[in-house]
């Protein structure tokens, strides 16, 4: 039974102490949409996300509103574009494209971000892990919610230093197309190492290739 105490301590935590629920986010499976006719594929794309995820601010609004706790951010991961656009995808400028079918998803349903502009290339890099790595200057000058991330290295495998090498280049090219809106594509890029097998949190979202086609995470701040 909750007791008036603990009532007036929620409150207080809430109006003093900052708790909120700083996320949910939605974790989408793509494989599903992949095809190597690439207008199929960001059709795929926009109608997989739009579909599934079309409730999912006006849910969390009715949940914050429900048990008086703010729902400050909502977003969606999808699974990293490097490999659902593997077979589409001849040139940066094809998977710029997609970038853009993400952007037009996120806007679509509300949401604050979206992650999983992504390649892992820990151990070694494919061509279409290339091709994504080359266009990410472009896709974040070009877009306003996508985040996108890029692993270069693990304990188990190493470092991967032709993808450290070339993600050094990479990040001085976004600062400079972005640099009219005081560079933020970097703020909007991130590049690590031991990234967990599916990784929730903003700028390096991803939705885990292990994980089935909808998953919902839950992120709390606060005392």
């Amino acid at each position: 039974m909750i007791t008036l105490n603990e009532v007036i301590e929620t409150n207080n935590m809430i109006e003093h102490e900052n708790l909120d629920v700083r996320t949910i986010t939605m974790g989408i499976n793509l494989t599903s949409c992949m095809t190597d006719d690439l207008d199929k594929l960001n059709e795929n794309i926009y109608n997989k996300i739009t579909g599934l995820a079309k409730d999912l601010v006006k849910v969390g609004d009715e949940i914050g509103m429900e048990y008086g706790i703010p729902i400050v951010n909502k977003r969606v991961s999808v699974t990293p574009i490097a490999i659902v656009g593997s077979s589409a995808c001849k040139t940066p400028d094809d998977f710029v494209s997609i970038a853009k079918t993400l952007d037009r998803a996120a806007k679509a349903i509300g949401i604050n971000f979206i992650g999983g502009y992504s390649a892992l290339v820990m151990k070694g890099m494919t061509e279409a892990d290339k091709l994504l790595i080359q266009s990410i200057p472009k896709a974040l000058k070009e877009t306003n919610y996508v985040c996108s991330s890029i692993s270069v290295g693990s304990s188990r495998a190493g470092i991967n230093m032709d993808a450290v090498q070339m993600m050094g280049e990479i990040i001085k090219e976004t600062a400079e197309y972005t640099k009219d809106n005081d560079s933020l594509g970097c703020a909007k890029l991130v590049v690590f190492c031991n990234p967990a097998d599916d990784n929730p949190f903003m700028a390096g979202a991803f939705h885990g290739v292990t994980e089935g086609d909808a998953v919902l995470k839950v992120g709390v701040s606060g005392p």
